[in-house]
């Protein structure tokens, strides 16, 4: 129902904040965007992630999206794998 999805939403937004302030910790520069959540900047390169919690799936869209996609991109879902994902640490 419709409040389930508003606690997902808050859900999300939680872990979303806790991953910008690692990304930004490290020196990564973030943006929230339209076409995915979070367009990272980090060393002269820039990084696309989608932040899912648990085990959230992509949107229809976006799976078509990824499909022609050439660049890089992610999908995180913890702090540490959006610093791995940018290459700041190692798994």
């Amino acid at each position: 129902g419709h409040r389930g999805a508003m606690r997902r939403a808050a859900k999300r937004d939680a872990s979303e904040a806790a991953i910008v302030e690692a990304l930004r910790a490290v020196g990564a520069t973030v943006v929230r965007t339209d076409w995915c959540d979070l367009t990272v900047g980090f060393r002269g390169r820039n990084f696309a992630l989608e932040v899912k919690t648990g085990k959230g799936r992509l949107t229809r869209s976006q799976v078509d999206l990824l499909r022609t996609w050439a660049g890089h991109y992610d999908i995180v879902r913890t702090p540490d794998e959006a610093l791995v994902a940018i290459g700041a640490t190692h798994e």
